[in-house]
């Protein structure tokens, strides 16, 4: 079962970090983690009259910090009562900040409401795409509104064998540990899991039409052996990750699939609205020679279109092209 050691929470300040952290306290009880909760002040930069790095710019980034960690404390501090809360406040740009915080302390977990209280902004070039697309750990985006437990979480996972065995062996790697997070959620929430795989039938089309010109009844064949294997190969995943929960978690989540015939980037965002998904955990792939865009086409239009929250899983042997700066 995942368990998180180090949770980053990035709150603000008022109400708006809520969720987040009644969130963030609850998954370190449960997993007896260390939680740090951060807000990001901007930093003073020279204006007009003001000489760089004097007293006057020093003074007041001083006072923007100390206005920052007085508001930090007075939302963590309710909290105290449960759980040990560090608390500091970070200084720059958020996504870069948040990402230097996690490399320097190792920590396994970035939990936030999205920059935008409408989340129907799209997340598209923000702040949190920055985050989503670039940090190191897991990132956990929670949407706004009233905290409750979670009833259904959707896990998107992808089992297609079709791809070179290098990025095969990557893409099988990150769908266990997609599905590994989501049951291990599931269980904490006792809510529903689902598991969604969306696959195709490649020649299809072509068979169809007058490329490679087939009778309906080949056609219909080959499209059944298509999702046989795609269905073979989700089972093959499930009972890797399952044989490892016992088998009292297992008669508990009666993990519920889905495998859907089609494109992932219309049919994983339809699934979600239509069982009414409280959470979807998803993996992100890398784009080859594209420095820092981890998030595939796929995925990044899925996190486009879902109006839950997101936990997005980074693949094996990521690096971050986010450096620390001394």
């Amino acid at each position: 079962m995942q368990r998180f050691k180090d949770i980053l929470c990035v709150a603000g300040t008022g109400q708006a970090g809520t969720p987040a952290l009644e969130r963030a306290v609850t998954l370190a009880e449960n997993n007896q983690a260390s939680l740090m909760v951060v807000d990001v002040a901007d930093r003073i930069t020279d204006g007009i009259g003001m000489p760089g790095g004097g007293p006057i710019s020093a003074a007041l980034q001083t006072t923007l910090v100390n206005t920052h960690a007085e508001a930090l404390e007075t939302l963590v501090n309710p909290y105290r009562k449960r759980i040990e809360i560090q608390t500091k406040v970070l200084i720059g740009e958020p996504f870069l900040e948040i990402i230097r915080e996690v490399l320097r302390n190792g920590r396994d977990l970035v939990i936030k409401v999205p920059e935008s209280q409408d989340w129907l902004d799209r997340l598209f070039g923000s702040e949190d795409m920055h985050l989503l697309r670039k940090c190191p750990c897991p990132v956990w985006l929670i949407k706004p509104g009233k905290q409750k437990p979670y009833h259904r979480i959707l896990a998107a996972v992808d089992v297609d064998e079709s791809y070179p065995p290098e990025e095969l062996a990557s893409r099988r790697a990150l769908s266990r540990q997609t599905l590994e997070m989501a049951s291990s959620l599931a269980l904490s929430d006792f809510a529903e899991l689902h598991i969604v795989h969306a696959w195709h039938a490649v020649a299809e089309s072509a068979m169809r039409g007058g490329l490679m010109p087939a009778t309906e009844e080949k056609v219909i064949a080959y499209v059944e052996q298509v999702r046989q294997q795609h269905a073979a190969s989700l089972d093959v995943l499930i009972s890797e990750v399952t044989s490892n929960l016992g088998q009292d978690a297992l008669d508990y989540l009666k993990p519920r699939t889905h495998m859907v015939k089609g494109w992932a980037r219309k049919e994983i965002p339809a699934l979600a609205k239509q069982i009414e998904a409280d959470l979807i955990v998803i993996g992100t792939v890398a784009r080859t020679g594209v420095p820092g865009f981890i998030i595939g086409n796929t995925a990044e239009t899925i996190l486009n279109q879902i109006d839950c929250s997101v936990l997005a899983i980074k693949p094996p042997g990521f690096v971050t092209p986010v450096t620390i700066v001394d």
